[in-house]
């Protein structure tokens, strides 16, 4: 086996040994000299001692999404030697700890062996415990550099970035790299058959992870409070919010800060912080995962009836109950349309790339406030805790909020009648006050109780159904003004189209190319959000079999589908991944391949 720029190296490490940083490093070095790249930290949801994993794919073709086989295992967790040794593929390449022999059942004829004692290296060159551990990472880093053909100068640039500031902290890693270098050049011939040359592919893509990227998404689009619980995989991206408004959001005389971060009790009050910040006439949102989304249902079924605009992002983990905290889904889908009981329906987004994660975010705040309804953000833990290269973020310093019907204190004098509930233009939308905006006028008191438009209590069925009526004209609305699906072709060209949305969108684009090269045309659509417009609708009409993409066990993206354009469930066939793991490009030309042999 040999491939320049194209091969999958996998790290099998402990938990809270601090190899993620060495691995990251490893990743952002093959970025840096311009071949695209992808990784994927896979860790247990305890604080440490447990087998992680960390794959890197590079791709000189530019293919971002998770890869089945292992070109390249560096090992140094014996606890999961065995099974990592068995994921090698033929030809590839084991990397170890050889400070221990392996045992001889563990040995595999098909693949390449390579010890480097990396215990007793750090042992012999540094005195302080921690640091021993530590640059044993670094340690098996710089060998890879070496046995890759990977630039050492790229590698040392990178330390002294992460470490400016604490330049003690340089010289030592400098030093263990390139004890990992020099043990290779004495004991090994290198560069082996994988191996990676400089490009220039990259463009000026940057890498950056979907919780960063939403949480100044957050800050551009005006948000001034968020209101949370810590929950994995969401937490990091309230900490990206107060990081960014920390040096953005301030007082420029006074020095105080123009937002407010509240760690609240339980979910429940965090969403409920969020739309009374909301209703007070702030931009609030708050962050969650499916537990915390199952909590805050009754408070999102207040906002929508209420109609007080708010923002929520859900990053996806595994269900149901616990789950596995730390493993990735599209588990939420359903939940999150319908959150809450009786007739509820809310606006989704549907992000597949952190810059899509930036824009997004920023425009939900305008979607909330435009349609006075909340407005959810459906990522998953893949996109929002592993880093992504991805298009730099652009924003207009000209653009103006979009703050929808608000009415100020002249408009109050100005109009004779006002009803808060009340559709005066067609469009579903009432227009509402912000309190303090009139000393006399405009004030208003709703609950979650029935309501006429006037806000007054009622429980006259007639008023009832006019109101939930009015409610289903603004989500149609709503498809006018959120983001509409991508098409991958002009027009529709094969009986055979693929549905996809969020991160199945990197495996789904590798499995068209594949597709294609075996012959096999199919149509595609990446849907961006929910409601659904009628496009999407005339694309599975157009075609005779439409494969759903998605990550969870119940096709839950299919069955919204289904529900509301009333389509045929048979026309609309399961592609499936619900592991924990990113869908491969495998998982889904495997299905099609297969329905499309048998109709030959």
């Amino acid at each position: 086996m040999s491939s320049i720029n194209d091969f999958v190296v996998r790290f099998a490490n402990v938990n809270g040994t601090g190899s993620a940083s060495a691995n990251s490093l490893f990743a952002k070095a093959i970025f840096r000299m311009g071949v695209p790249v992808s990784a994927k930290n896979i860790f247990p949801s305890n604080i440490q001692g447990l087998p992680t994993w960390y794959e890197v794919r590079v791709s000189e073709k530019g293919y971002l999404g998770r890869k089945h086989g292992i070109d390249i295992m560096v090992s140094v967790n014996p606890q999961s030697m065995k099974k990592d040794i068995d994921s090698v593929k033929p030809g590839g390449y084991f990397v170890y700890d050889s400070t221990k022999k392996l045992y001889d059942e563990f040995l595999r004829e098909d693949i390449n062996f390579i010890g480097i004692p990396l215990m007793d290296i750090c042992n012999r060159e540094f005195t302080d415990p921690r640091q021993k551990q530590l640059f044993k990472n670094i340690v098996y880093v710089g060998a890879l550099a070496k046995l890759l053909d990977i630039s050492f100068e790229v590698i040392e640039t990178l330390l002294s970035e992460q470490f400016q500031g604490k330049e003690k902290l340089i010289i030592p890693n400098v030093k263990a790299l390139k004890l990992g270098g020099d043990y290779i050049l004495e004991n090994y011939s290198f560069p082996l058959d994988f191996r990676v040359e400089s490009r220039d592919l990259v463009k000026d893509w940057i890498l950056i992870d979907g919780n960063s990227a939403a949480g100044l998404g957050a800050v551009y689009g005006g948000a001034s409070v968020v209101s949370w619980y810590p929950i994995t995989p969401s937490t990091s991206l309230v900490g990206a919010f107060e990081k960014y408004a920390g040096k953005l959001r301030k007082d420029p005389e006074t020095g105080k800060n123009n937002f407010s971060v509240v760690q609240s009790e339980d979910e429940l009050s965090a969403i409920g912080m969020a739309i009374g910040a909301n209703w007070n006439g702030a931009r609030a949102f708050t962050a969650t995962s499916g537990p915390g989304l199952s909590l805050m249902n009754e408070f999102l079924g207040l906002a929508y009836y209420s109609e007080i605009p708010v923002v929520l992002v859900d990053v996806q983990r595994s269900g149901p109950s616990t789950g596995m905290p730390t493993r990735t889904q599209q588990s939420d889908i359903l939940m999150a349309a319908y959150a809450s009981h009786g007739d509820t329906k809310h606006v989704l987004l549907l992000p597949s790339t952190p810059t899509e994660c930036f824009d997004m975010m920023a425009d939900a705040f305008d979607y909330a406030e435009h349609l006075q309804t909340p407005v959810l953000m459906m990522t998953d833990l893949d996109l929002g805790m592993n880093e992504h290269m991805t298009p730099p973020f652009h924003w207009d310093d000209n653009r103006k909020y979009n703050r929808g019907k608000v009415l100020n204190a002249v408009q109050l004098n100005e109009a004779k009648e006002w009803g808060r509930y009340k559709d005066v233009d067609g469009d579903g939308i009432p227009y509402r006050t912000i309190p303090g905006t009139h000393p006399s006028k405009g004030a208003y008191f709703t609950r979650g109780s029935s309501h006429d438009e006037k806000a007054a209590y009622s429980e006259d069925s007639d008023t009832y159904v006019r109101i939930m009526n009015r409610l289903v004209k603004k989500l149609e609305t709503a498809k006018s003004i959120i983001p509409s699906p991508e098409f991958y072709q002009e027009s529709n060209e094969s009986e055979v189209g693929i549905i996809f949305y969020g991160t199945s969108k990197y495996a789904a684009e590798e499995a068209m190319d594949i597709l294609k090269e075996k012959g096999i045309k199919v149509d595609a659509m990446r849907l961006k959000a929910f409601p659904f417009p009628q496009e999407v609708a005339d694309f599975i009409e157009y075609h005779t079999q439409v494969f759903v993409i998605e990550q969870n066990r119940d096709a839950q993206m299919r069955t919204l589908l289904i529900n509301e354009l009333e389509i045929n469930p048979k026309k609309l066939i399961r592609v499936l991944n619900f592991d924990g793991t990113p869908i491969t490009a495998d998982l889904i030309t495997e299905p099609i391949l297969s329905m499309q042999l048998q109709s030959i």
